[in-house]
Order: structure tokens, then C-alpha cells, then sequence
């Protein structure tokens, strides 16, 4: 496919993005998306100026979604950040806080002694040296790969089969998440498969300038995954990051054959069996659960268009109720908020959401991002889960 060329004078200057920024919102060093964006990329197209404001931007996408001209002011920054340090070397903390997938392959062969290592005062101190925040809630390694625990599972055997993309938070950090996509996925009379050479997203590549890194994970993945799409499968994720880059962003960022098709299939795991309900097929022998919940949507899944699939699945559950806690970002934007420079202001991005949380009373919140689960926990002290966990409990599995 033809690679997007976005012309930044597709602009009105509305300033319909500003309005809805968060970073914009809890700092005066970030200009705003609307001149760090369009405006500054009529200066970089013809000067190769690089704006220091645009470090900044936390590729939360809100300017995206605000845009009545549909221009994708992040994806402007984020390739403006690329074009930058092609030629300026990235500080060492971006690189550790971007090859996240290379830093859990690492930690997988160890977790406990990886976990107890991360999160001692010393390793903690010397992470604020390198720009990594001391205070940020680092995620802690699982004992078990999710990859490692799939393989174990006797799944039935259905005609239908579907394709589950992991990423790398599910597959090393919360694999409890994938095991529920595949219970209920079973539950609903569907063979899981998982394709075990798939690698990151890049996702976090691309927020620190790794754009061509990122790029070469995704000509890996859309070949991976266009072989299981050329034979009807979908993909469903779990992760509201991934499901964008490999929905939305590769299409943006990068000239692929067959990114299209892939794109077209690509489900987040609640909008898949939403599908199923309304079709008539999707399995509602729900035993009755009580419980009061609040809900979370992440940045990463509004910008998608599919609306709020996690929380109108939970709605369906008996003796559940869940309502939409509707008060903005959370902040950490996937690496966003680890960054010692970036903490209080991702805090102070997500503070309207921890105040919303604590007056609620809410013992338990859902979210469908991993980082944001993270985040509302630390913000707030609530425990936190993926919605594919209630549905999970709905089916007594």
C-alpha cells in the first residue's frame, strides 16, 4: 500500500486539540499539539527544525481523536522525533524504557530474582540517575511466560479458530489476562492460536524514535499474521496499544504489502465477542456475580473508533454493575509516566481520574490497557483488571 503523506495545512488551527491535551493541561513547557504539530512541521519540512517541546508529547493520541480535519498530529510528532535522532543519539534510559520486549527476555529466564532487582532501593536510585523515575510503578515480571503457560493448555478442539497477538505486557507481565482471553474464547467454541514468533508492536519504539526498529517489527508481524488472515482468521488482542499499532499505526508510519488486510482483521478482545452477541452467537450462560465496578478507557483504545467494547460486555453480565468513570487520561502513556522528568506530570494528566476513582468507592477498577491498570493502582491504591477477567468469572471457568 501507498505510504500516507499528511499535508500539515490540513490544519484549520481550531485549536480543538489543545483543548483536549493532557499534557497541555498539566505543563507550560509542552506548546500544545496544534504548533507542535501541524504548525511545526511546516517549519521541520523545509528547515529539518526540531522542536525540544515535542519530547513532551506523550502519543496519547487525544489531539487524534479531537482533530475535525483529521489530521494525525501524532503521528506528525512521532516521525518528527524519528527524523531527529537519526542523527542525535537517544539517551539510554529511552532505550531501556523502549526494548521492553528484549529487557522481559532477559528478565523471563530469572522473573523473581529480575523483580527483586528492579524494585530494590539501590536499583531504584540508580534508575533516577539514568532518568527513570524512582516512584513510578515499575510492572513486575510474571514467573511464567504467558507464551509458556498457553503451550500446557489442552484446549478442545472447535472448527472455528481465531489467532490471540499477546504483546509483550501480556505475554511478560500479566499472563493471567491471556489465559482469560483463551478460556473464554473456548468457552465460545473457538481453537486459539498463538503465534509464537510474533515480536513487540513496536509501540514503544516508536514514542522514543526507534522508528526504524519499530518498522522491522512490524514487516515481521504483518507477514506472521497476513498468513493466519489469508485463511479467514481474525486476530483479537488484549492490550489497547497493540491493537492500535497493528489496526491504525503501521498504516501511518509505514509502507507494508498486506498491512491493509491484516489491519482490517485485527478485533481488541470485548469489540470480538460484542460482534458475537449481536450476531446471536456469543455464549450467555452467565452464573450471577455481584460486584460494583468502575471502568477506564484507555487513550489508546477511544482513538480506535469502536467505542467502549469492555464496558458494555461487563454491562451484559447478571448482578454486575459497572459505569464509566469518564474523567480523561491516566497519564502514563505507555513509557510516558516512568520517565523521571515526565512522573508529576503524568500524575498531575491523571489526577482527575484518581479524584473520580477514590470519591466512587469502588473497591475494583477495569481498564483494557495494561499500563493504565498500573497507573490507576498507583494513583489510587484500587485494585485494577481487565474486563475479559469479569467475563471470565462470568462463565464459573
Amino acid at each position: 500500500m501507498k505510504k500516507h503523506h499528511y499535508n500539515p495545512d490540513s490544519c484549520t488551527t481550531c485549536t480543538a486539540c489543545v483543548v483536549h491535551c493532557p499534557v497541555t493541561h498539566a505543563m507550560r513547557e509542552f506548546r500544545g499539539p496544534k504548533l507542535a504539530g501541524p504548525a511545526g512541521e511546516r517549519f521541520r519540512l523545509s528547515e529539518d527544525d526540531f522542536d525540544a517541546a515535542l519530547e513532551y508529547c506523550s502519543n496519547c493520541k487525544n489531539c487524534d481523536i479531537s482533530c475535525p480535519s483529521r489530521v494525525p498530529v501524532s503521528t506528525l510528532n512521532m516521525k518528527a522525533k524519528a527524523r531527529y535522532y537519526k542523527t542525535h543519539k537517544p539517551p539510554l534510559r529511552d532505550w531501556l524504557l523502549s526494548h521492553s520486549e528484549q529487557m522481559a527476555k532477559m528478565a523471563s529466564v530469572a522473573p523473581g530474582l529480575a523483580n527483586l532487582g528492579m524494585n530494590n532501593f539501590l536499583s531504584r536510585a540508580l534508575m533516577q540517575q539514568i532518568g527513570v523515575s524512582d516512584k513510578a510503578p515499575l510492572p513486575a515480571y510474571a514467573p511464567q511466560t504467558f507464551i509458556k503457560q498457553f503451550q500446557k493448555i489442552k484446549q478442545q478442539p472447535f472448527t472455528n479458530k481465531v489467532v490471540f497477538y499477546p504483546g509483550c505486557f501480556v505475554n511478560y507481565n500479566q499472563p493471567e489476562v491471556g489465559l482469560d482471553v483463551v478460556a473464554v474464547l473456548q468457552a465460545n467454541q473457538f481453537q486459539v492460536i498463538v503465534p509464537e514468533d510474533a515480536v513487540c508492536c513496536g509501540s514503544p519504539l516508536v514514542v522514543s524514535g526507534y522508528m526504524e526498529e519499530a518498522e522491522a517489527n512490524a514487516r515481521k508481524n504483518v507477514a506472521i499474521l497476513n498468513k493466519y488472515v489469508e485463511q479467514g482468521y481474525a486476530v483479537i488482542t488484549a492490550c489497547t496499544s497493540c491493537g492500535l499499532m497493528l489496526k491504525q499505526e503501521y498504516q501511518e508510519l509505514f509502507e507494508i504489502n498486506g498491512v491493509g488486510g491484516v489491519a482490517a482483521r485485527i478485533y481488541d478482545i470485548s469489540e470480538f465477542l460484542l460482534e458475537l452477541y449481536d450476531e446471536g452467537r456469543l455464549n450467555t450462560n452467565f452464573v450471577k456475580q455481584t460486584g460494583r465496578y468502575l471502568y477506564h478507557a484507555p487513550c489508546h483504545l477511544r482513538v480506535q473508533g469502536i467505542g467502549r467494547p469492555g464496558l458494555e460486555l461487563v454491562s451484559l453480565l447478571p448482578g454486575i454493575e459497572v459505569s464509566d468513570a469518564d474523567a480523561g487520561c491516566c497519564g502514563i502513556s505507555g513509557n510516558y509516566g516512568f520517565k523521571a522528568d515526565r512522573y508529576d506530570i503524568a500524575m498531575a494528566i491523571g489526577s482527575n481520574l484518581f479524584e473520580t476513582i477514590k470519591s466512587s468507592g469502588v473497591a475494583f477498577v477495569l481498564s483494557d490497557c495494561g499500563t493504565c491498570r498500573l497507573q490507576i493502582t498507583h494513583g489510587t491504591g484500587v485494585r485494577t483488571a481487565h474486563p475479559i477477567a469479569i467475563v471470565r468469572a462470568a462463565y464459573g471457568i
